[in-house]
């Protein structure tokens, strides 16, 4: 069979065709991939990041996360107020104590821990028995958190004047320290510190969060990544909804790998996931009331420099179609 000119010229014109749209289907998927949503989020190790990848729900991502761990919930905030973040997480109080210094941050989603797992631990022959035994007392905590909060709704609830005990603003790892070396006479502090003081250096629970403290993390978000990674952010906060309940129903592999990562002992981890039983809630009316009434008890306890309107602070629209109850 013979080809004619005009056979060579459809060819010729058919493979130009062919090469150009090769050219733009490959300008195309690269303008894509330079387009394509980076996450900037924060964690601090056996987090979120982890919490994601063994429940499955790291997998698939229509966007791309960096990850940048952190030793603390308190430099994550930091980092968001400073734009260096788009996502991080931290205790409601915190996130609170930032947002009044006029961070542009948002709560847009959060998880809830059994109140309990919020406590005040003395040492184990430490003659204090009760929270009516705080009186006089130097009690350690984080300034501007779940642990001066606690200290002060648990010295109001025993009918103790907040300056009738010494406050010492302390981190876990210094207040460990310094209440086995006997130097504070209690320590207010979160799972997992509380199981691993119980367990491993036999300190005693005095008083707890049953009825104080809302014991709730918030999901923190930057204005900016709230304006224009919205898709992404959203995604996230399903992701890690779901890991969240995907943990309640592995607690068991869930320490072990936190332990893997962290070092920290399988029991502990297995004791403190066992008691918190941490629960994904939506943002709801119900939660901004709760946090608004802690908020003004901060404010009047001192901790929070000003009333806030906490709806403000507040984005429901990520988890307004959420599952769950509070």
């Amino acid at each position: 069979m013979s080809i004619n000119s005009d056979d060579h010229s459809i060819t010729r014109r058919l493979a130009a065709s062919l090469l150009a749209a090769a050219i733009t289907l490959s300008t195309a998927a690269a303008s894509l991939a330079a387009d394509a949503v980076v996450l900037r989020v924060g964690d601090q190790k056996g987090g979120n990041r982890s919490l994601l990848e063994i429940s499955g729900y790291a997998k698939d991502l229509p966007y791309k996360i960096e990850w940048s761990e952190f030793p603390a919930a308190a430099p994550i905030l930091e980092a968001l107020n400073a734009g260096a973040l788009d996502v991080g997480y931290t205790g409601d109080l915190s996130f609170l104590s930032v947002y009044a210094a006029g961070a542009p941050i948002k709560a847009i989603g959060g998880t809830r821990s059994e109140a309990k797992t919020q406590a005040i631990l003395v040492r184990q022959d430490s003659p204090i028995k009760s929270a009516a035994d705080l009186k006089g007392k130097r009690l350690a905590g984080t300034r501007g958190g779940w642990g001066q909060f606690l200290i002060d709704a648990t010295l109001e609830k025993a009918q103790i004047k907040l300056e009738d005990a010494t406050f010492a603003p302390l981190g876990p790892v210094d207040a460990k320290i310094a209440l086995v070396a006997g130097s504070i006479d209690a320590w207010a502090v979160w799972e997992p510190y509380v199981s691993f003081a119980t367990l491993k250096d036999k300190a005693r629970v005095i008083a707890d969060g049953e009825g104080l403290t809302p014991t709730i993390t918030f999901i923190v978000a930057s204005d900016n990544a709230i304006a224009t990674k919205r898709a992404a952010v959203q995604d996230l906060v399903q992701r890690l909804n779901k890991a969240r309940l995907w943990s309640l129903d592995h607690i068991a592999e869930y320490a072990k790998s936190t332990a893997e990562l962290t070092k920290l002992p399988e029991d502990v981890l297995l004791s403190a996931y066992t008691a918190q039983r941490t629960s994904p809630i939506p943002i709801d009316e119900n939660v901004v009331r709760e946090i608004q009434a802690a908020s003004d008890r901060s404010t009047r306890y001192g901790i929070l420099p000003k009333t806030l309107d906490v709806s403000k602070a507040l984005d429901s629209s990520f988890t307004a179609a959420a599952a769950g109850s509070n």
